[in-house]
């Protein structure tokens, strides 16, 4: 049954998680925390940290971890835990491709119509406020702390988010070095 289940959840957020994995983020994690409780919080921030930093794409990454954890949380073992990453990832995929397959012809003789123009027009606030959500869900708790719990984790928390920003955005530096710089002063600051 919660083979279905995550199926059927995946499908859905395949089907209308427009502007990629990240636009993707906020409904994985309102589908497998809040509304399932396949996961925890503290969970659901681990799979997308570990899907940044895997090869491929977070959204595909992120079903994948989430079946797996989904179907371990359940109880029903290794193998089958591997079966719902499965589960999860074809039924991501699934809607993607049968779209791609029936929309491409129809979209290459139509692209530059002012009706799919306006459509485009219209999706794009839609995205970015989804990468916004992704964004401030995952600046909780677990991630920062609190000023009262751990003043000092939430400052530096705080301090590595700009940092990594600044970093990123102004000074150009490689996504890939800023990650190990934050993680190592993670592991000297936060330790």
């Amino acid at each position: 049954m919660i083979f279905l289940s995550l199926f059927i959840t995946f499908f859905k957020i395949g089907l209308f998680g427009f502007g990629g994995g990240y636009g993707m983020l906020s409904l994985i994690q309102h589908e497998t925390v809040e509304s399932h409780h396949w996961l925890s919080t503290a969970e659901f921030t681990d799979i997308v940290a570990i899907s940044q930093m895997t090869p491929g794409p977070i959204g595909i990454n992120s079903a994948t971890y989430c079946g797996y954890t989904a179907i371990h949380n359940a109880g029903l073992g290794e193998t089958m835990a591997i079966l719902g990453s499965v589960t999860a990832t074809f039924a991501l995929v699934l809607p993607s491709l049968i779209l791609m397959i029936l929309i491409s012809r129809m979209f290459m003789k139509y692209m530059n119509t002012p009706l799919v123009q306006s459509i485009f027009k219209g999706l794009r606030p839609a995205v970015v406020g989804l990468l916004a959500a992704a964004t401030l869900l995952l600046c909780n708790k677990e991630n920062f702390s609190t000023p009262t719990e751990n003043p000092w984790q939430f400052f530096i928390s705080c301090a590595l988010l700009i940092a990594t920003a600044f970093g990123t955005g102004y000074l150009k530096i490689n996504p890939i070095r800023m990650i190990c710089y934050t993680g190592v002063a993670g592991l000297l600051l936060l330790y």
